[in-house]
């Protein structure tokens, strides 16, 4: 009967001890699906720092193409950038013949170029406020504009450039956000831009750019934007996917914008455009810090730090 008993302990234990190891490779399972693990030395980008970034920008007022808030702004990316290593060089140009603009490129690492951009002015009018009296007030610009930015501040940060094999080419564009006013025209920055391809040191022949507009709100859905690269936007989206953002960044199509990728769509150069114009704020005096989560930040710039950081790779038989 005693050596019964202990078969019976002996057997418990073990089964007890074999359901333990499944259960913790079913839970390990669980948090690593999807999931992409970086090693503990690796730089990983923040939704924290990024949305410090979004706040800074907020803190010189709204960034209007030619005021002293943009010029203060503008210079402060420059500082940050330059400061992180990026040899920058500044591309001068005249939306209006009364104003100064100035789109801002930043350079790092060597190889084919790649283009990662967004625009840093905010829009002069709140004419999409429900209030109408709020329709000569300036936008805060707090996900549309300032969102854009903070994601590129970060990947300046964070990015580990020399994994990508690429030469980075961080732009941010002016006069972007003023389309419907009198005078002005959507995306002017991003026109001069591509007109004066051939001028731009070490970024002249683009392999691709990707745009990121919007991209900060809380409530997030970043859908497939119809005018992009289908290619590209395979190979990112996967990478969401991957990345367990699927929910937020969502792969399905939406939307077809007219915004800073046109004019390299235009030029024949495969472009995409990241952004959630499912906004409810936006061209309206709501559109500020409290809007703006940190996670949705991470999540645009994790997808794009972990894309380029294996190559940027994509299929065109996609």
């Amino acid at each position: 009967m005693g050596s019964l008993i202990r078969s019976i302990r002996a057997y418990t234990i073990e089964i007890s001890l074999l359901l333990a190891l499944l259960a913790s490779l079913g839970f390990f399972g669980y948090l690593g699906y999807g999931l992409i693990q970086p090693s503990p030395d690796t730089i990983i980008f923040s939704g924290e720092e990024a949305l410090g970034y979004v706040k800074t920008q907020l803190e010189f007022g709204p960034r209007v193409t030619g005021s002293e808030a943009h010029k203060q702004m503008g210079d402060w990316a420059i500082r940050e950038l330059s400061e992180r290593g990026w040899e920058v060089f500044i591309q001068p140009f005249e939306p209006l013949e009364t104003v100064d603009a100035r789109n801002i490129l930043a350079v790092n690492g060597s190889g084919p170029a790649v283009i990662i951009a967004a625009h840093y002015d905010s829009r002069m009018f709140a004419d999409a406020d429900p209030n109408p009296d709020n329709w000569t007030q300036p936008v805060p610009g707090a996900n549309d504009g300032a969102s854009g930015v903070a994601v590129l501040m970060e990947l300046a940060r964070s990015l580990d450039v020399a994994a990508s094999g690429k030469t980075i080419c961080l732009v941010l564009f002016d006069a972007e956000d003023n389309g419907r006013i009198p005078g002005w025209d959507w995306i002017l920055g991003s026109r001069f831009f591509v007109s004066r391809l051939s001028a731009l040191p070490k970024c002249s022949e683009p392999e691709f750019a990707v745009v990121v507009d919007m991209i900060g709100d809380a409530d997030q859905q970043v859908y497939r934007e119809g005018n992009s690269t289908p290619f590209l936007v395979d190979a990112i989206w996967t990478t969401a996917a991957e990345l367990g953002y699927g929910e937020w960044i969502v792969d399905a199509p939406r939307h077809s914008m007219l915004d800073d990728h046109t004019p390299f769509l235009e030029a024949g150069i495969p472009a995409v455009d990241m952004i959630d114009f499912d906004y409810p704020f936006w061209h309206t005096v709501d559109d500020t810090l409290d809007k703006v989560s940190a996670e949705s930040l991470a999540r645009i710039g994790r997808t794009l730090e972990v894309w380029l950081e294996r190559g940027a790779p994509y299929s065109r038989t996609n």
